[in-house]
């Protein structure tokens, strides 16, 4: 398999100083990474993150979800250890974690779609929760591993619509099958860290982000892909909630935050825990807002209407205190959601356009990372 190289040391040019750029780059170097879910929108910006700053990645997850998708359109299987497989199936996985022996994970692969969760719940309490089993087993089973991260959701939470933004001490209780089996993956792994990690061997950490967008999302029942899709069209956008609010941030956003825990954890076990990732209070904006921010961006005279379609229950409002990783790492959002919009507006035109959009995803990567100084002076 060709391996495509590249580095963000070389990208970042004359600002490469940057502490948190620095810090990423000079770990993850030659790490053995297993990321799985590599297929997927929030997968694939991680994996090649991680290859440009030098790490040895292999992916684990099924055929992309999608067609098209981020995963083929910047033609990642040739820039990485890619294996396609389901999280489903312990012996698969095993044997992956016996060939590659990660030292560090970050868990990505789920149903993550909260309308197809009401279609097939059995498949999404199977992914979820036996998915998460299945990869701590391989990492009980893995002396190597020495950082584990499991990707959930903000809508782990019992969403009682209140207006404050949910603490990690809040109780776990989410709502529907996708909310609730992420939930559920929360607990497991608690559970599996206190049952057999308490020897400090490896580092055990989640994560739970708000609502991400950025260039390459091509899923159903989003309303980001949905906009570009209809504007792609000529078509007027067609938008089944307005008034609900949720914590937008740009897919790097969360994932610059996951690469830092799972490093800080590594270098020492006692920042391993649970954490929040999103934006700040400002950006915690409506469907309508945000709709309204893709058209002024996307420009060419664009409008959207609403139209409830009467689907199931999703949350009216929903947010996040991130003032815990805040203060322990020193973390603050990069990209305002308006910054965020016109980044995602930027690379799905060049990918209409017919540009390389590995280079258009690397130019992004570099520039979002480039953009930090120094770690809690980021604006």
């Amino acid at each position: 398999m060709a391996i495509r190289k590249g580095s963000l040391e070389n990208l970042a040019g004359d600002r490469r100083k940057s502490m948190t750029l620095q810090e990423l780059t000079q770990f993850y170097k030659d790490k053995r990474v297993l990321v799985t879910g590599h297929t997927g929108f929030k997968g694939a910006w991680l994996c090649r993150t991680l290859s440009l700053c030098g790490a040895k990645v292999t992916g684990y997850a099924l055929n992309p979800p999608t067609d098209p998708s981020i995963y083929q359109v910047i033609g990642l299987e040739d820039t990485m250890d890619s294996r396609i497989g389901d999280i489903r199936d312990l012996g698969s996985l095993k044997k992956v974690f016996e060939e590659v022996l990660p030292e560090v994970v970050f868990h990505l692969a789920a149903q993550p779609i909260v309308r197809d969760s009401y279609k097939d719940p059995v498949y999404t309490y199977e992914t979820n929760v036996m998915g998460t089993v299945n990869i701590l087993e391989c990492i009980r089973a893995t002396d190597s591993v020495k950082s584990f991260l499991n990707i959930t959701t903000d809508k782990v939470y019992e969403n009682r619509e209140w207006e404050y933004g949910y603490r990690e001490c809040d109780p776990l209780d989410g709502y529907d099958p996708y909310s609730n089996s992420k939930s559920c993956s929360e607990l497991v792994t608690h559970s599996y860290e206190k049952s057999f990690f308490g020897d400090g061997r490896c580092a055990i950490s989640t994560s739970r982000a708000g609502n991400v967008i950025g260039g390459g999302d091509f899923a159903n029942d989003r309303i980001i892909p949905d906009c570009i899709r209809a504007a792609a069209a000529g078509k007027e956008i067609i938008v089944r909630n307005p008034h609900s609010t949720r914590p937008y941030q740009h897919v790097l956003e969360p994932l610059a935050v996951y690469l830092t825990i799972a490093m800080r954890q590594y270098e020492d076990r006692k920042m391993a825990g649970y954490y929040n990732v999103g934006p700040d209070d400002g950006d915690c904006i409506t469907t309508g807002q945000l709709t309204d921010l893709f058209c002024q961006a996307w420009g060419q005279g664009q409008t959207w209407i609403n139209r409830y379609d009467g689907g199931p229950h999703e949350a009216g409002f929903l947010k996040l205190d991130c003032s815990r990783i805040k203060r322990i790492f020193g973390w603050t959002p990069r990209y305002h959601v308006k910054e965020a919009v016109e980044k995602t507006v930027e690379w799905s035109r060049q990918y209409l356009e017919g540009q390389d959009m590995l280079e258009a995803t690397d130019r992004q990567i570099r520039e979002f990372f480039v953009t930090v100084q120094t770690a809690g002076n980021t604006r």
